[in-house]
């Protein structure tokens, strides 16, 4: 849908779906029930999650065309395609680090790319901007082979600068910093950019066509705020591709209930990374809840004085305290794009967690999702 900044959705990837009929299923099922709650009367956009599998699928035959036609009879259209999870995302299933992999050191990441830029170029209506979402070319566990890394995305610039020229769209990449991934912060998204930029021989094209997902969520838990760390990018003329509108959940690890509390979200399915400030401002990064909830039996990590765990919690609904939630850096980020016209185009909302939420949290699916819309709007 439009909206003060442009276009807005939310994200598929709430629903479980790995193939393109369950992924239909879930879209002509769930999506539609939220625009009736939202906008009954107005085209309402879909964010697109396609694994490999649902991308391949929905290239064959005509099977992409009839979906288009569907979205046409339903005033429905797509801007964005979620592009970072590349096989199973369902709740029951083990993701966890796996969501990084194939990264970006495997041709198959780029392979799934291109496929999925080849269908966001038939599907994003004319004189709207098309974008596609990726990890951060790896996670830093792996060890990745940096070199190999920009290399492939120089590659896929330049498949996307032509596919942009033959079908007349604007199509841009979004890679999107997470903790422990392979850049996880602005100094490190800059400084990787400034690397592939050294190695890319035409500057202009990489920042046309590769620029950043900025996940409030992901900045939040880096204690960075909106202000800073969007100027730092828009500084070096970074495109911001997409900002996702997500919040992290938040605690005093001294207060002996919030840990009771948080300990409740863990669950076996997503990584649910935990930075730990101290009083000095150093943080530790641990890459799963328990791993964070262990630290607590030791010394050093007793010292740290609030925690930001990666568990998207919906932006509508705070926690029960003693938890607190980070969804401030969503809001002040739709209020700089008052300041700022034309921050960024595509804005989307992305709690895919509500398969794992905790039951005081859970809410039906299509309610949740349409009073986070009703928090957006009301913030934009």
């Amino acid at each position: 849908m439009r909206f003060a900044h442009g276009h807005l959705a939310y994200c598929t990837n709430i629903h479980p779906a790995e193939d393109w009929s369950s992924t239909f299923q879930a879209i002509s099922t769930h999506a539609l029930k939220v625009r009736d709650l939202v906008v009954p009367d107005e085209a309402f956009a879909i964010g697109l999650r396609l694994s490999a599998k649902a991308a391949s699928e929905l290239l064959r035959g005509d099977t992409l065309p009839e979906f288009k036609d569907w979205l046409a009879a339903k005033n429905a259209y797509v801007f964005t395609i979620n592009g970072f999870p590349y096989g199973d995302f369902r709740a029951g299933s083990t993701v966890k680090r796996n969501v990084f992999r194939p990264d970006w050191t495997d041709p198959a990441r780029q392979e799934y790319t291109k496929e999925l830029f080849t269908i966001i170029s038939e599907l994003v209506p004319h004189g709207i901007e098309g974008s596609v979402s990726t990890l951060p070319g790896s996670f830093k566990e792996f060890n990745a082979d940096e070199e190999v890394i920009r290399k492939q995305l120089i590659e896929l610039a330049t498949f996307v600068e032509a596919l942009s020229e033959v079908s007349d769209r604007d199509l841009h990449l979004g890679m999107e910093p997470e903790p422990l991934g392979h850049f996880e912060n602005s100094v490190e998204t800059l400084r990787f950019f400034d690397r592939l930029l050294d190695d890319a021989p035409d500057h202009d094209l990489i920042k046309r066509r590769i620029g950043i997902n900025y996940d409030c969520c992901h900045f939040a838990l880096q204690y960075e705020n909106a202000r800073e760390s969007l100027a730092a990018l828009r500084g070096e003329a970074l495109r911001i591709s997409k900002i996702h509108l997500s919040a992290a959940l938040a605690l005093d690890p001294r207060i002996p209930e919030a840990v009771e509390a948080v300990s409740k979200f863990q669950e076996p399915t997503f990584l649910h990374q935990v930075l730990a400030r101290h009083p000095d401002g150093r943080i530790d990064r641990y890459p799963d809840l328990p791993e964070g909830l262990a630290s607590l039996d030791t010394a050093d990590g007793r010292d740290a004085e609030q925690w930001r765990v990666h568990f998207h919690i919906p932006l509508d609904a705070e926690p029960a305290e003693p938890l607190k939630s980070t969804r401030q850096l969503s809001l002040d980020a739709l209020r700089l794009a008052q300041e700022i016209p034309g921050l960024c185009q595509h804005w989307e909302i992305e709690t895919y967690t509500w398969g794992v939420l905790p039951g005081t949290l859970q809410r039906p699916v299509e309610e949740q999702i349409a009073g986070e819309y009703r928090w957006v709007l009301a913030g934009a």
